[in-house]
C-alpha cells in the first residue's frame, strides 16, 4: 500500500484502466500536505504492508541513505533506489523475529555450548569475544564484528558439515527428551527444516529472538540485522526496496556488504520492543513514532460502545487499513459513502477527515500510516 514504482497501489475510483496512486499524487500533490510535499519532493514517503509469515524471511538489514546511493550506483539490479529503509512491524498475532545482536554474554555462552558454532567462528575470534565480554567492553563491537564475519564467510562445505552435525546432535537429544535450550534447539530445527543447509540457521546464536504480543512493535533502524520468523503483522517503512540479505533466502545474497554495514552494538531483546503512546487527544489512538521523519503509525481501537467516530484530519496524507469491524464512512472528499470492512484500504488526503458510523458489535481495529513532520 503506497506509491513505490515496483508496487504502486491502484485507486479504485471506477476508471478503466485504473490509475495508480503514484500518478494520482503527481496530479494532486497538494493532497500530500505542504510539509510532506516539500520535504519529500512531492512523493509519498512511506510504504505500508501486511505480512503473514509462515516461513522465515531472510536474515537482512537495510542501508542508510549514503550506502543506499552507493549500492544503487554499483548494483542497480539488486538495489533499485537510493533511499534508506527504516521500518517498523506491529504484531497482529503473536509474532516472532530476530532483531539486533544479543548481549555478548549470551553469544559467549552459545560459543561454549555449541561446538559446531565455535568451529565456524574459529578459536581465536571466539576467545577474543569472550575476553572482551569480561575485560574489554570497548572492544566488544570489534570482536563481535570479527566473530559474525568469520561465521558468515565460512566455506560452504565447512558450514554444511557443521550444520549437519549440529542438527543430528540436537535431533538425537530431542528424541531422548533431553533439554536442548542451551543450543536453542527448537528454533534451530525449525529453521533448518525450512532452509536446509543454510548458513542463516547459525544466526540465532548471534541475534536476539524477539517475541511480540498483538499491538507490540519493533523498530528496525538502518544497519540493524533482523529476520521475521512467524506471525502476522502490519509493517511501515520508508519508500524503498533496498534490502541486503545474507541467509534464509533463495534471493540474492550479499554477505560482504552485510557484514561491513551492520550495527554491532549488543543489546537485550527487551530493548527491541518499541512502545506505543496513547494520544492525549483521543484515547482510542495509540501512536508509534519512530526516530525517522518518513512515517508514523497509529493503532486505532474503537470499542463497541462507540457508534460514531471521527478519523481526524492530519497535515499529512495517510493510508487507513481496517483489520476488524465494519462501518459506513463519509468524507467531504469522497463522492459517496464508503463501506469499511476487514481489508478495506483508504487513502486520506492531508487535512481531510472521515466520519464513521460503526455497524459491528465487536468494535473496530484500524491502522493508519502517515508522516508527522
Amino acid at each position: 500500500m503506497g506509491a513505490h514504482p515496483s508496487g504502486d497501489a491502484e485507486v479504485l475510483d471506477g476508471r478503466d484502466p485504473p490509475q495508480t496512486l503514484g500518478s494520482w499524487l503527481t496530479e494532486h500533490p497538494a493532497c500530500l500536505g505542504p510539509k510532506v510535499c516539500e520535504a519529500f519532493g512531492g512523493r509519498l514517503p512511506f510504504l505500508f504492508k501486511v505480512l503473514s509469515v509462515r516461513t522465515a524471511l531472510s536474515i537482512q538489514a537495510h542501508p542508510n541513505k549514503e550506502l543506499a546511493a552507493k549500492l544503487h550506483a554499483q548494483f542497480p539490479q539488486h538495489y533499485p533506489d537510493t533511499n534508506h529503509k527504516p521500518e517498523m512491524a506491529i504484531a497482529l498475532t503473536p509474532f516472532e523475529g530476530l532483531c539486533g545482536f544479543r548481549p555478548v554474554e549470551e553469544i559467549a555462552a552459545f560459543l561454549r555450548a555449541v561446538p559446531e558454532l565455535r568451529v565456524l567462528v574459529g578459536e581465536v575470534a571466539a576467545e577474543q569475544l569472550e575476553r572482551s565480554a569480561s575485560h574489554d567492553p570497548r572492544g566488544v563491537s570489534a570482536a563481535l564484528r570479527v566473530c559474525f564475519t568469520c561465521l558468515m564467510k565460512s566455506e560452504k562445505e565447512t558450514f554444511s558439515q557443521q550444520l549437519s552435525l549440529l542438527v543430528e546432535r540436537i535431533s538425537q537429544q530431542a528424541a531422548k527428551g533431553q533439554d536442548t535450550s542451551a543450543s536453542n534447539g527448537d528454533l534451530l530445527l525449525r529453521l533448518h527444516a525450512q532452509f536446509p543447509g543454510d548458513i542463516g540457521c547459525f544466526s540465532i546464536y548471534f541475534l536476539n529472538v524477539v517475541r511480540l504480543e498483538p499491538g507490540e512493535a519493533m523498530f528496525l533502524a538502518a544497519n540493524e540485522p533482523h529476520a521475521y520468523l512467524q506471525g502476522d503483522c502490519v509493517e511501515c517503512m520508508a519508500c524503498s526496496d533496498n534490502t541486503v540479505r545474507a541467509g534464509l533466502t533463495p534471493k540474492f545474497i550479499d554477505v560482504l556488504t552485510l557484514c561491513e554495514m551492520l550495527n554491532y552494538t549488543p543489546a537485550p531483546s527487551s530493548s527491541k520492543i518499541f512502545p506505543a503512546v496513547q494520544s492525549p487527544l483521543d484515547p482510542c489512538v495509540f501512536i508509534y513514532d519512530p526516530p525517522v521523519p518518513d512515517f508514523t503509525l497509529m493503532r486505532i481501537e474503537i470499542p463497541s460502545s462507540i457508534k460514531l467516530y471521527l478519523i481526524s484530519a492530519l497535515d499529512s496524507a495517510s493510508i487507513l487499513l481496517v483489520i476488524q469491524g465494519t462501518a459506513m464512512g463519509t468524507s467531504t472528499a469522497a463522492a459517496s459513502e464508503m463501506t469499511l470492512r476487514r481489508g478495506s484500504v483508504i487513502f486520506i488526503s492531508a487535512n481531510e477527515s472521515i466520519s464513521m458510523h460503526l455497524s459491528s458489535s465487536e468494535g473496530m481495529l484500524l491502522f493508519r500510516a502517515c508522516c508527522l513532520l
